[in-house]
């Protein structure tokens, strides 16, 4: 089967079931190394359930502290070589489980950047996804916007990451779709009053719109100033709810992503085939793989 990888190649239909965990947790206010070993406890519990993929919240290595990052990016931010994340990398590769988790990074010009980390089976990182729609209040602080999607593969499976404000943008969700994405996955930092509106009319939305699965990885306590209202869930690609993790802390929202129901979502709706399909594709990036 193929490992987790960013990939320029044609889309192609899975041809096996691909099990999907999305994981909530309390964070350690800009303690990398602290929140770094609470999800490689949460790898190990969504491998328990047998998923082949866990997806982490926005900033979840940090927590949502933009004002503390942006202070002291040296420190605050990670990367690749971070020895702090070696549990995490030592997780994945024990349990044999992806991983897409939130992260601040910096890039060599010294721009600061809200990210999704990938990391394969072997706990390599695979890809690094930058925040294309950093909202009003992170960019006064100093983040810069990402300038490009991104698509991984696993076991034939196409991935779509996106984080928090990403999701309000329906041509963001579009342009993964059209580039054969299967799934959306969406790291966030959503309080309570708009979980409320994100799990009830826009993931789901998102999902029929595209004919794909939907993930909300979403925070589950204070960070930053902010409350995370928790109810990381998975929904399917005719927008039926399929798991809500609630309130729990640790807690996980797992599904069976099934070939089978996706492609029937997509003869019932076939919204990515419409000859008149216009939504514009932005670039995306693309990486060898691993």
């Amino acid at each position: 089967m193929d490992d987790l990888h960013a990939t320029p190649e044609a889309p192609a239909t899975p041809t096996e079931t691909l099990t999907l965990a999305a994981g909530q947790a309390a964070c350690v206010p800009l303690d990398l190394a602290a929140n770094a070993a609470t999800a490689a406890d949460l790898v190990r519990r969504a491998a328990d359930r047998g998923a082949d993929l866990l997806h982490l919240p926005e900033l979840f290595l940090t927590g949502y502290e933009l004002s503390g990052i942006v202070a002291d990016p040296a420190h605050h931010t990670t990367g690749a070589d971070d020895p702090r994340l070696d549990p995490l990398r030592e997780a994945c590769a024990t349990h044999r489980t992806a991983l897409v988790v939130g992260a601040p990074t910096r890039t060599d010009d010294g721009a600061l950047h809200i990210s999704a980390l990938a990391f394969d089976r072997d706990g390599k990182l695979a890809a690094t996804y930058d925040k294309q729609h950093a909202t009003p209040g992170e960019r006064a602080t100093g983040i810069a916007p990402g300038a490009a999607g991104c698509t991984l593969l696993l076991d034939g499976w196409r991935l779509g990451i996106s984080i928090c404000w990403d999701s309000s943008f329906s041509e963001h969700a579009r342009a993964a779709a059209l580039d054969g994405c299967h799934v959306y996955l969406n790291g966030s930092m959503f309080s309570a009053e708009f979980v409320a509106k994100s799990n009830t009319f826009l993931l789901p939305a998102r999902a029929l719109d595209n004919t794909v699965y939907v993930s909300l990885a979403n925070h589950s306590g204070p960070s930053g100033g902010y409350l995370g209202g928790g109810h990381s869930a998975v929904w399917g690609p005719q927008g039926e709810l399929l798991d809500d993790a609630g309130e729990a802390d640790p807690g996980l929202a797992v599904a069976v992503l099934d070939p089978a129901a996706l492609l029937a979502a997509r003869e019932e709706e076939p919204v990515l085939v419409d000859p008149s399909l216009s939504a514009p594709v932005r670039p995306r990036i693309v990486s060898g793989a691993l």
